[in-house]
Parts: structure tokens; C-alpha cells; sequence
């Protein structure tokens, strides 16, 4: 495991909300390593700051990859109504362009 790898896992279980946030935005290019999928689906369900869940949704959805698509799919099964409209706002959030307008690849 790199040390990259290991010190994001570090903050996913930290008290502070911007540390977890953190984690989720470090482990997310890690989607396809077990432990970072574990942890990257209790950041996607924190139940202490919807920033957390919507940050990490964020960054799972800009790695686009096949692991991080089934990671959001997965943790939006399991999402309550207020964690579900958090991931889907972190999903929208990444597929819109810096501008503020739809990127090319939501066409």
C-alpha cells in the first residue's frame, strides 16, 4: 500500500468534517483498491456533514472510472433521501464545466 493510499484511509474516520473531505478527494483515484472502496462508501454515507458525501461524490465522479461509478451506484442504494440528493448534487457538480455550463462529456 502506498503512503498516498495510507494516509487518506488515515483521515476517512478523523472528527473533522474538511479532513474527511480531504480523504474522500485523495482515496477517490483509488476506487479499484478494496480498502479505498470500503472507505470511500462510509465517506459517500456520512451521516455528520453532507459536504463529506457530496465532496467525495464530487471527486469519485471527475476519476471516472468503472470502480468509482460503481461505488457512487452502490453507496446510492444504501443512501437515505438527504445522502442520495447529496450524491447525485456532488455527480452534477463534477459534470459541469468550470464555466458553470454543462462539460463536454455530460452531452
Amino acid at each position: 500500500m502506498t503512503s498516498a493510499l495510507q494516509a487518506a484511509l488515515a483521515g476517512v474516520s478523523s472528527p473533522s468534517w474538511s479532513r474527511r473531505v480531504r480523504a474522500g478527494c485523495d482515496l477517490a483515484p483509488f476506487a479499484d483498491v478494496p480498502e479505498a472502496a470500503d472507505a470511500l462508501v462510509r465517506l459517500l454515507l456520512d451521516v455528520e456533514d453532507s459536504a463529506v458525501t457530496r465532496r467525495t461524490a464530487e471527486a469519485l465522479a471527475r476519476v471516472g472510472t468503472v470502480a468509482a461509478a460503481r461505488l457512487i451506484a452502490v453507496a446510492s442504494a444504501q443512501a437515505d433521501d438527504s445522502q442520495a440528493d447529496w450524491i447525485q448534487t456532488g455527480v452534477r457538480d463534477a459534470l459541469a464545466g468550470t464555466d458553470g455550463g454543462p462539460d463536454a462529456a455530460a452531452d
